[in-house]
This record gives C-alpha cells, structure tokens and sequence, in this order.
C-alpha cells in the first residue's frame, strides 16, 4: 500500500505541476487579504465575474477528469479511477498545495451529494449520460429538497409529481437553492402518494433545469450575495427514467444525498479556511494593535485549539478508512465544528476590528470581515440545523432516548393542564 500510494502521490504531482503554480509557503499565509481582501463564505461577486469563476471551475474539473484525479473513487465505466476514499484524501491533500479554481461551485452539492446518489440509485440510462458530464465538468446539479413548510421536516414537501403517460408532471415550489442559477439539473423530492404516511409517499427525480415550467429566481442575501434561489414548477415534465430509487420509496433516496452533504460540509476547505489559520489571525491583531491584549490572545488560543480538534477529527476519519473501517459519527461532528469554527472566528475578528467593520475604508483586514459575519447564521441550518445533527448524535451515536413526542390530538390547551407531552 504505501508503496503504491507513493507512486499516486508522484502522479497526481506530476499532473499539478504541469498545469499550476505552487501556493506561497505557510509562512506568508498572512498576505493572503492584501491582494485580495475578502473573507466570505457566500460569493456576493457582480454576474460577469461570477460567470469566469464558474466556466474556470468547468474547465479545471475537466483537466482533472480527463487526468484521471476528477473522479478517483468512481466506476471507470464513467471515468473513475475505482481507487479508495484514501487516495482521494490523499490527492485533495496534495492538490492544496496549487493555486487552482475553487470548484465548490460543482463539488460541494452535484459531485459530493448527487453523483453518489444517481450512482446508488440511478436507472442505468441516466448514469450514463450524466455522471461522466457531471464529473467532467459539463454539468452543474442542485438539490431541490427545501420548502417553505418543509426544511428541517424534510418529509414534509408538498410538491407534487402525478403519473401522466411514461412519465411525470411536477408542480410546487422549492426554496434555498443552492446554485440553481448555475444548474443543468437538479434533483427533487416529490409527493406522490399523499395518502401514506408523510416519510412513505415521497419520490425522488432528477429535473432538466432548462424544461419548460422551471422558474429559478435569486434570493438576496444579507450579505449582498445571492447563492440561494427560489425554484417553481409549473407543470414540469419529467421521464420516469429520471426518477431516482423506487416510487414512493424517495425518502430513502433523499438520506443518500443527505449523508454525503454533512461529509461533504464538514470537510470543506478554502480562503476562508486559510482566513481562520493562526498565522493569519495573528496579523490581525497585529494590525489592530491587539496582539499584547492577554484577553484577546487567550480567545484566539481558544479558537485554534477548536481549529485543531477538528483538524484531528477528520485525521481520525482518513485512519479508519486506510484501516478498512466503516465510516463513523466524524462527519456529523465535523459539520457541527465547521459552522461553530467560521461562526465564532468571524464574531472574534469582528469585536477585533470594531467600528472598521461598518466601513469600506480599504484598511486590510476590517470591511473585509462583513460578508462572513453575515453569511454564518446560514451555517447553523444548511446541511441539517444544529439541532437536528445534535439529535442525530445524541440518539443514534450516544444512545440516548429520543425526545418525548406530541399527541397531535390533543388540544394544545389541554396538553398545557397535563404537564407536558404524552
């Protein structure tokens, strides 16, 4: 194995090196914000420059795949390389070390979360037309599973999909979108059976963003952004070998994607990430004139040992599966530390700075801070609230019993007198 894993490594370099420059060494970390001074979760970037980060992300996920590092895990019927989630981790390791495109704008929700999904439960139609165009770059995908009375009670949609001929007609709205202006495809989740119970009668699909019916309108964010958006069908037509896994058996399907989002949450890197280093925290204060304040030199030592946790963590996770173990509960507490790191650096940074926050001065590091600050609320729900993947751990790693349920026949009133939920 090492030796093998050896001769990956010397590959994937060769690869790099042919076609990317090297990052600045570790040390100089801290010039990150002068060039470019933004630390943002979100993009708030204006359409045309928005565009080239998008068709740059196509194009080096191209160079990756047609290298053979676009899908390494992945069937070599649609151009994996059937190599282990090892190597995997092994390359993104190495390829940190090159200034390339971020690609989050295809990785995060179309290749971490609905490629595995058509993969498991895919009719073998649409796999092959899509899963080697997704890993190539060619096509974006979107998850249409929110509501505006279905978020965290997923199994509650309402958009419905009825039988009509050899395939289907879709009908409701979808909110918080993710990428669906930038989408080819997007899968959703739909009512079919609304006299089952609400985890039974659901069905999952995968929708031509470009169809008639299919209505993508942006939300703008706080921030300035606008990397969610609202998508209504009106009468979409939809084949039935585009449903995905059994009719009504979309539940199902809708966990598949939902476990790879945490993971694919909880592991997530880039200049926000470096933005959250020690080294460059420490500039800083440095800037502010804070670095002597014992008090704020404390909290910033709180924060890095958050930081290194974490980092541990997910160490953790590449140790059992180089052992051959199951996956464990690290991506679901990774996903939690990843939203409660970015949340409390970004409340550190702004106490920091002070009233500079508030002001597009052009002083390094201050404004900079606002579109992050504003962007973290966003963190606690996307990819399960907090509470929800609090619960999941609670009962399901810890063993604890769940939280009592309510009797939705009794009167709220009454349930008041009885003392509590029955």
């Amino acid at each position: 194995m090492p030796d093998e894993m050896d001769a990956f490594v010397a590959e994937a370099r060769e690869f790099l090196d042919s076609c990317a420059p090297r990052r600045t060494t570790p040390s100089s970390e801290v010039e990150w914000g002068v060039g470019e001074d933004r630390i943002a979760y979100f993009s708030e970037d204006p359409p045309d420059v928005d565009a080239r980060k998008v068709a740059a992300a196509r194009d080096w996920q191209r160079r990756r795949y047609e290298a053979g590092f676009g899908w390494i895990t992945g069937p070599a019927r649609y151009g994996g390389r059937e190599l282990t989630p090892v190597h995997d981790l092994v390359y993104d390791g190495v390829e940190a070390e090159y200034d390339v495109p971020d690609t989050g704008v295809l990785s995060l929700i179309g290749l971490g979360m609905i490629g595995p999904t058509i993969l498991l439960h895919g009719q073998e139609a649409i796999k092959d037309r899509y899963l080697p165009a997704m890993y190539r770059g060619e096509v974006i995908a979107c998850q249409l599973f929110s509501e505006p009375g279905a978020g965290s009670d997923l199994a509650s949609v309402q958009t419905t999909a009825v039988r009509d001929g050899n395939g289907w007609v879709l009908d409701g709205q979808k909110v918080w979108t993710s990428v669906a202006h930038h989408a080819q495809i997007g899968m959703a989740l739909c009512r079919t059976d609304p006299g089952k119970p609400k985890h039974k009668g659901i069905t999952a699909f995968l929708v031509d963003m470009s169809a008639p019916g299919v209505d993508v309108r942006p939300l703008r964010q706080m921030s300035g952004g606008a990397e969610f958006n609202e998508v209504f069908l009106d009468g979409v037509r939809v084949p039935d070998d585009h449903r995905l896994g059994e009719v009504d058996g979309g539940w199902r399907v809708g966990l598949t994607t939902l476990m790879n989002e945490r993971a694919s949450i909880g592991g997530e890197s880039g200049p926000t990430g470096r933005a959250t280093s020690l080294p460059f925290l420490a500039a800083l204060l440095e800037a502010n004139a804070r670095l002597d304040d014992r008090a704020t030199r404390r909290r910033l030592a709180e924060l890095h040992a958050d930081q290194a946790a974490t980092e541990y963590l997910n160490r953790q996770a590449v140790r059992r599966l180089r052992a051959g173990s199951e996956p464990g509960p690290e991506a679901s507490i990774s996903k939690l530390m990843y939203a409660q790191n970015l949340t409390r650096t970004a409340h550190f940074a702004a106490e920091v700075v002070g009233p500079r926050l508030i002001a597009d001065t052009g002083a390094w590091g201050a404004y900079s801070w606002t579109e992050l600050l504003l962007s973290t609320p966003a963190l606690r729900i996307l990819g399960g609230t907090e509470e929800i993947m609090k619960n999941i751990l609670a009962e399901r790693v810890l063993g604890l019993p769940k939280e009592p349920g309510i009797d939705s026949k009794t009167p709220f009133r009454e349930l008041r007198r009885s003392g509590g939920a029955r």
